[in-house]
């Protein structure tokens, strides 16, 4: 039997759904890690399923149950695009477009279009309730964790179970006045959901802390130094790091994100490192810090998505002269390395690096190291490299790859993954750039 460390996502939701005695709900959510399992193996617990601006999706476990599925989508970039395209094979799924909407990991897709997004998944909601089979009973309100997922029941009526858009479930906050009228709105959130999980389980791969290990052997942080993370996400890094340091070092992590700060916040409080790291709300592009403040600055994975040059003109501000700057982007100018026995054409397509959605001054690529010298650093240490993942760090990295193959290419894809899983030889490995440089006295 799985310990609760090991259960998959659909098990604890689905011992969520025991523990409030709820045979059958509709499903709101964004991140396909989410919901595919439970589409997988407990559908018949789905009523409904709602998407808000999902990345990538599965057509084909969708396919039966195209009639209850609404997605919301924006009309403008890349995702979008793709989005759309996969849709194609769901001609009976109900599609609402957000007009004139570029949807993206920094974008509060509820905060901003509220009224048309409520006013639709109310309508189809209604709809829905009315197919045979639909589960009427209503639950009782209050608040706990089970399996490692917080809930708070809201309201009254038939059970509407809210997963992290993005971030977390409190991005949903602006719409629950008016769901909670009609329904039983339970909210939930923890690392085992959303692009929290995703970015806990990248910060926990042996793979990736050897890479950020040996990014932190050449800042040589000493006992005492203060460090800022830059773009800290849900503090994953920054716990790690103060258990590599024994408590040493007061640690700040700043990101944009307030949802994501919150639960960075729970996450650091539940390994009982409260006292050492601090969350606060940044901006990357202008740090809420006086110069000459900090040891070490660092941050990974973020200068992608914003103004580089601005971004590291104020990490190198607020660095204390002598001080040392930190930096990993991902290497989108180096190909992914999978370990499938693909044909060569789908090969180089699924090893092809798309990257995080950027902007068009981020950095992703080589060019962090020029950044780094005209910059002003010193004593530059410059370290390419690749993280290896292997099949527990694999969820979201197989999803980017599965989104951008027809349904052919996904069954060979398919074909081959299980054909290595069963030697135990499947890993994809992810390149980045990486520098450390010194602050000049």
């Amino acid at each position: 039997m799985a310990t609760e460390a090991e259960l998959p996502v659909e098990e604890r939701i689905i011992r969520l759904l025991q523990h409030l005695g709820i045979q059958q709900a509709h499903f709101a959510a964004s991140t396909l890690g989410d919901w595919r399992g439970l589409m997988a193996v407990h559908a018949e617990v789905i009523s409904s399923l709602t998407l808000v601006c999902p990345r990538a999706i599965d057509p084909g476990i969708l396919h039966s149950f195209a009639p209850r599925l609404l997605v919301f989508n924006g009309d403008r970039g890349s995702s979008a695009e793709a989005l759309q395209h996969s849709m194609t094979g769901l001609p009976d799924a109900t599609i609402v477009t957000l007009v004139d909407y570029l949807s993206s990991n920094t974008a509060n897709i509820v905060a901003d279009r509220t009224d048309g997004i409520g006013s639709a998944l109310i309508d189809f909601l209604g709809r829905m309730d009315h197919v045979p089979g639909a589960n009427a009973m209503s639950i009782s309100e209050g608040k706990g964790e089970v399996a490692g997922i917080s809930y708070s029941v809201q309201g009254s009526g038939p059970p509407l179970l809210l997963l992290p858009i993005e971030y977390a479930t409190s991005q949903w906050d602006p719409l629950l006045p008016a769901l909670t009228q009609h329904y039983s709105t339970v909210t939930r959130g923890g690392a085992w959901l959303g692009a929290v999980a995703t970015l806990e389980t990248r910060s926990s791969a042996p793979g990736y802390l050897k890479l950020v290990s040996s990014l932190m052997d050449e800042v040589q942080l000493r006992p005492g130094e203060t460090v800022l993370d830059v773009g800290c996400g849900s503090g994953g890094l920054d716990r790690w790091l103060a258990h590599r340091t024994s408590r040493a070092n007061a640690i700040i992590g700043a990101d944009i994100s307030p949802y994501l700060l919150r639960e960075a916040t729970a996450l650091a409080r539940r390994e009982g490192l409260a006292d050492v790291i601090e969350f606060q709300e940044g901006d990357a592009e202008a740090l809420p810090y006086p110069a000459n403040c900090f040891d070490v600055t660092t941050s990974t994975t973020v200068m992608e998505r914003v103004d580089a040059d601005r971004m590291l003109k104020e990490m190198i501000r607020v660095t204390k002269p002598e001080g040392r700057v930190a930096v990993v982007v991902q290497a989108t100018d180096r190909p992914k390395l999978v370990n499938l026995p693909l044909r060569t054409e789908l090969k180089a397509k699924a090893e092809t690096n798309l990257g995080l959605p950027g902007r068009e001054r981020g950095c992703a690529d080589a060019s962090l190291y020029r950044r780094f010298h005209q910059a002003g650093l010193v004593q530059l240490t410059l370290l390419p490299q690749l993280a290896a993942f292997g099949p527990e760090n694999m969820a979201s990295l197989q999803d980017n790859i599965l989104a951008t193959l027809n349904r052919e290419e996904v069954e060979e894809w398919r074909t081959a993954v299980a054909q290595v899983e069963a030697d135990g030889t499947f890993f994809i490995a992810e390149p980045y750039h990486c520098a450390v440089g010194t602050k000049p006295g």
